[in-house]
């Protein structure tokens, strides 16, 4: 299904994100494509079939994680890279990175969903809006309480130490 090309990896990311599994969230999204393919003659629009996608993907690994076989998956980013720092700098941003990760996994679920969506995937507050089925001020909120989370956590790693 050629439309479906430009944004699958943006579903696999979501459910990689969500389900932590390379497996898993290979998994989903072959499911989440395979109920596409089926439904493929009724879809037009490229933008409404990837914010459909994105929110089938979504409720998919929701149900996952909710199930039993699920229970003891976490959260882990790897969409992180750097650019030829120097040993040292690529060693703190490792540090950094893996703090603003157990931050982010310690957040609610529907603000970890908004922070990927909004500053890994780049969607727009309108299509966050429709995927969660929240108001684009409600999706605003919370992503700004999700980052004020990870920056006073980081802030305080940063002047006091691991703690």
């Amino acid at each position: 299904m050629t439309i479906v090309n430009p944004f699958k990896d943006k579903l696999f990311r979501m459910a990689k994100r969500l389900l932590v599994s390379t497996e898993e969230a290979e998994d989903a999204t072959q499911e989440v494509l395979v109920k596409l393919w089926t439904k493929s003659d009724r879809l037009n629009d490229l933008r409404s079939i990837e914010a459909m996608a994105m929110t089938m993907t979504k409720n998919y690994c929701l149900d996952q994680l909710k199930s039993k076989r699920a229970s003891n998956m976490r959260l882990v980013h790897s969409n992180y890279s750097d650019r030829e720092a120097n040993l040292q700098q690529k060693v703190e941003d490792k540090d950094s990175w893996s703090w603003v990760e157990k931050v982010i996994n310690e957040l609610p679920e529907q603000q970890k969903l908004i922070i990927q969506m909004r500053d890994i995937e780049q969607y727009e507050f309108g299509e966050i809006a429709k995927i969660m089925d929240m108001n684009e001020t409600a999706i605003r909120v919370a992503l700004s309480r999700a980052r004020k989370a990870v920056r006073e956590f980081m802030t305080n790693t940063h002047n006091y130490g691991i703690g």
